[in-house]
């Protein structure tokens, strides 16, 4: 990396395990690159207690751009979620889903073609970081698959092999 000596040691600041990926990126030409996801980490990584810190806070890092390339048709948008009654619309039909199959579809609704990786979705369906297997997370996939195709609708739940899944055309 140009302007850091080859003798320095870079510290890099991420909450989050995606933002220190994507930093883990950005700085990954240096030679010694230490990522923590606080400051207190840092520090006693570094050994210095209550200093306060030097500089105010950098804004977080934007969100990485999914590596997979999004699709260049996008899903068609007769597709509607009604989360009152809890049901999947495609045009003039309709289909219950469980809670689960709901906040499922509603992640990848939110912005179809978009790639939700498979711990992301754990934890906004399942509120927790477990992925274990993933049989529980393919088994809402099979079903929601079922229920669009029941619907004859022109979407479907689309896997990207070790990432996770999108909505995309059939």
């Amino acid at each position: 990396m140009r302007g850091i000596p080859a003798d320095s040691l870079v510290i890099g600041i991420a909450s989050s395990p995606a933002e220190r990926c994507h930093l883990a990126r950005l700085l990954g030409g240096s030679a010694a690159l230490l990522i923590v996801s606080s400051v207190e980490q840092a520090r006693d990584f570094l050994g210095v207690a209550g200093t306060p810190p030097v500089a105010p806070a950098a804004p977080p890092l934007p969100k990485p751009p999914a590596r997979i390339p999004e699709p260049q048709q996008q899903p068609p948008t007769d597709l509607a979620v009604d989360s009152d009654r809890r049901v999947l619309r495609w045009r003039d039909r309709e289909v219950a889903l469980t809670r689960l199959e709901h906040d499922f579809l509603l992640c990848l609704a939110d912005v179809p073609g978009q790639v939700w990786t498979y711990e992301r979705l754990h934890l906004e369906v399942w509120g927790n970081k477990h992925l274990g297997r993933g049989s529980d997370m393919h088994s809402v996939v099979r079903r929601l698959r079922r229920k669009l195709a029941r619907l004859n609708a022109a979407v479907t739940v689309h896997a990207v092999r070790g990432v996770g899944f999108r909505l995309a055309p059939v």
